[in-house]
């Protein structure tokens, strides 16, 4: 049997994951008591073999309120259960701590592990630390920063529905490296040596969705060749990571903003691997941090309520 295990920062969106793997018929559990996760293993070896497809498959989640004092130990219990013949996957919810701090304020919840001398964004170091025993053994990380929910909910989705595909779904991301590299990404390409349209003004508000924009990086032999190479490499190395097992690839594409040249790559790179069977989601972060999304039209009520 299989039994999937959702953990990660309070904030990052555990809710969100159960709620989505319950939706395609696993059994979800959440904050789970850690003194009960190998007897509730055993048990679900016993009563529901089948596991892991969805149906009769079992989820947990587990966090630092499920008892901080042992999340050190719950690698030993994973490790012990699989030598039992049980199947355990880790999907680790993570997401920066501005972007955290946002979202506790937004649905006005209380941070579990807050208190009288505690502040929230002492709260959400403490248990980043408490928690990583258990990203260290995640087979999946996601990074939800400037993620809404239903781009949450696709990401789970793809990390489950892995057997029986030829390929592993691909995440591309454009990101600006002003505002950091994304701590998942498996492949990190950097496109600031070519040329910005940035610095052309009637380009300057558009991104590289648009086609003015698109016309002028496809002028340039640089970003061509930088194209034609990427998609050389993809095409040669992505079937060797799927060989090998991952669920879940993310890569990253980055420029200075993050608004015209990754914007640009991601889209032409997600058009080719669509043509080669490959399962794809785009996300372009910066595009999602413009000050529109701040607005009341802008911002998603659901990703208020739920990603908390």
């Amino acid at each position: 049997m299989e039994l999937i295990i959702i953990s990660g920062l309070s904030g990052a969106g555990k809710s969100v994951a159960l709620r989505t793997l319950e939706d395609i018929g696993y059994v979800c559990i959440d904050n789970l008591p850690l003194f009960l996760l190998h007897d509730l293993a055993l048990g679900l070896k016993e009563t529901r073999p089948e596991g892991g497809d969805g149906r009769g498959g079992t989820a947990i989640g587990i966090d630092a309120r499920s008892g901080p004092e042992l999340l050190d130990q719950v690698p030993g219990v994973i490790e012990a259960l699989e030598g039992q013949g049980i199947q355990i996957r880790v999907l680790f919810l993570d997401a920066d701590t501005p972007t955290l701090v946002s979202r506790f304020s937004e649905t006005r919840r209380k941070h579990p592990l807050t208190s009288a001398d505690r502040p929230l964004a002492e709260a959400i170091e403490l248990e980043r630390r408490l928690l990583e025993p258990l990203r260290l053994v995640a087979a999946s990380q996601i990074d939800t920063s400037g993620t809404n929910v239903h781009e949450l909910k696709e990401l789970v989705r793809g990390n489950l529905n892995r057997k029986g595909r030829g390929q592993a779904p691909l995440l591309l991301q454009s990101f600006g490296f002003k505002n950091g590299i994304p701590a998942t990404a498996d492949f990190v390409f950097d496109l600031r040596c070519l040329p910005n349209p940035h610095w052309q003004p009637g380009l300057r508000p558009l991104s590289g969705k648009d086609q003015e924009v698109a016309e002028f990086l496809e002028r340039s032999p640089e970003v061509m060749e930088m194209r034609d190479d990427l998609i050389a490499f993809l095409d040669r190395w992505l079937p060797r990571f799927e060989t090998d097992g991952r669920s879940y690839l993310t890569i990253g594409i980055g420029c200075t903003g993050g608004r015209h040249r990754s914007v640009y790559m991601v889209e032409a790179l997600s058009r080719h691997l669509e043509t080669r069977g490959h399962q794809i989601l785009v996300r372009h972060r910066e595009l999602g941090r413009e000050p529109l999304r701040e607005s009341a039209r802008a911002f998603d009520p659901e990703l208020r309520r739920e990603l908390g």
